[in-house]
């Protein structure tokens, strides 16, 4: 009986001595219709007479495992298929052959089903060549009488785990070597290594949560818990979205980096991956933010309650009305700027020439608490202004209350400034002591001086300050002196006070009794 293959196109036919295998439509229905579809003839039904050549299926026949890629034919070319094959050589068709096989194994190990091991693909090998040379002998018109048997056989061999090829299936053999469980479990642990490495290194939330010392290090800070409470209280007034490049957390770790190591903007744009510009304004921001949230909680002069309530042993008994020790630092300008010296100091200077002059340092007066804690920074005034007059035009004054006393070195003039505030002032170096003094005076200060060097404790509190955020030991670049329109304050001036606020957050100088 002749038969035509009834996919559009091909004009193959059972003709004697074609190589060709004609299959029936199965008879189950479900992978009968995926048949149907696979031939993608509209309309069309097929009849007990319809059959669909080998070449529709990529190992050269149809195979009853529904795991292999040949349970539905799945081969077809726009262009007609050749009506007869007979004049093909041995040696072509076993090369086709062999290769549709190779194929159907591979997407086989695709799907998941393992792949041969090398013993058991020779075996095949060599059945699947004597397959193709008995079948160049072989007379196809049996194969339609017998169908059905074959399909039962099939069935039967699906059932026992064999295939038509007398080669048993992929998936009954072992799909893992030796060889390569021993390199996925090398590679499985060469990845953990890799990321716990990258993990150490990234400056990701989850790198600081356990890592204290990384935080000590990149912000200054004692542990985490501080730091995310920072983070906690600024993280409202940070601007964030979805397509922003540096994230809530990244924005201030940025900031802090900047801060504590003194990096460049350009060493930062490398580490966070953005540009300088985006590192520039982000400083900027987050510091305005700091200054504005972080510092008034953080920097602030306490009552006289708490003050003689935490007042150190060493104090209570010489100065227990003790409210501030005052001390001034320098930082030097990266280049010189233009400053009215007037405005600087709030027109204290009458002798002073209205005139702006060049500025290469910045003073500052700063307040330490005897507790070690920093209560009050001034905003920074030309270098050359007098301490005297600094502490006149910085609003300290204001702070002090009737019958407290103000600790300070002995080149401090302030004596009738804190007098006319009813307070005292109290000079606490030794040098003022070998300058002649004599007297009751005498007698106290060299007292104070065996228990406590007061002077020495405010400069170690600025020590520790300039310690911790290596920026204000630098030169201050240009763009940080410029003054904000907003709040009148330069981004330096903010800067040294964010970084008093921020030590306050750590130990204290002067541990508390």
């Amino acid at each position: 009986m002749v038969h035509t293959c009834v996919v559009a196109g091909c004009r193959n036919r059972r003709t004697p001595g074609t190589t060709l295998s004609f299959y029936r439509f199965p008879r189950d229905p479900a992978r009968k219709q995926r048949w149907i579809a696979a031939v993608n003839r509209e309309g069309w039904v097929p009849n007990e007479g319809s059959r669909l050549c080998s070449t529709h299926f990529i190992s050269g026949k149809q195979v009853k495992n529904p795991r292999s890629p040949d349970y539905v034919p799945s081969v077809f070319t726009s262009a007609p298929m050749s009506p007869n094959i007979k004049g093909a050589s041995v040696c072509e068709l076993y090369d086709k052959q062999e290769a549709q096989v190779e194929a159907a194994n591979a997407l086989l190990f695709l799907q998941g089903q393992g792949r041969l091991l090398e013993d058991h693909g020779q075996i095949q090998s060599q059945e699947e060549q004597e397959s193709v040379f008995s079948s160049l002998s072989s007379c196809d018109e049996e194969e339609d009488d017998n169908d059905d048997e074959e399909d039962n056989k099939e069935e039967e061999n699906s059932l026992t785990g064999i295939s038509p090829g007398g080669v048993k299936p992929v998936k009954n053999i072992s799909t893992k070597s030796p060889d390569y469980e021993t390199s996925l479990e090398a590679l499985k642990k060469e990845n953990v290594e890799l990321r716990e490495s990258l993990e150490k290194i990234s400056l990701t939330e989850a790198s600081f949560r356990n890592n204290p010392e990384k935080v000590r290090f990149y912000t200054g800070l004692p542990n985490y818990f501080v730091f995310e409470t920072v983070m906690l209280l600024l993280v409202p007034h940070i601007k964030g979205d979805k397509n922003a490049k540096l994230s809530k957390f990244q924005q201030l770790l940025l900031t802090l980096m900047r801060l504590r190591l003194d990096l460049k903007n350009q060493d930062l744009a490398y580490r966070f991956g953005v540009k300088v510009a985006m590192v520039t304004r982000t400083v900027h921001r987050i510091i305005s933010i700091m200054f504005v949230t972080l510092v008034p909680t953080t920097v602030f002069w306490p009552s006289r309650v708490e003050l003689r309530k935490n007042l150190p042993a060493s104090l209570r008994s010489t100065y227990p009305d003790c409210a501030v020790i005052i001390d001034c630092f320098k930082v030097s300008l990266e280049k010189a700027v233009g400053v009215d010296v007037n405005q600087q100091v709030a027109s204290t200077i009458p002798t002073q020439s209205t005139q702006s002059a060049m500025v290469d340092e910045l003073k500052y007066v700063i307040g330490v608490a005897p507790q070690g804690v920093v209560t009050f920074v001034s905003r920074g005034t030309p270098g050359h202004v007098s301490d005297k007059n600094l502490v006149e035009s910085c609003g300290l004054l204001c702070k002090l209350l009737p019958g407290d006393i103000v600790l300070a070195e002995y080149d401090f003039d302030i004596g009738d400034l804190v007098g006319a505030c009813k307070a005292e002032l109290k000079i606490t170096s030794r040098n003022y002591i070998e300058s002649g003094q004599d007297g009751e005076d005498s007698l106290l200060f060299s007292t104070f001086s065996d228990k406590v060097d007061v002077h020495r404790h405010v400069g170690r509190v600025i020590e520790m300050v300039k310690r911790r955020y290596s920026m204000l030991t630098g030169l201050v670049e240009s763009p940080f002196t410029v003054i904000d329109s907003t709040t009148n304050v330069s981004t330096f001036d903010k800067i040294v006070q964010v970084a008093c606020a921020l030590n306050n957050l750590c130990i204290s100088a002067t541990p508390l009794e």
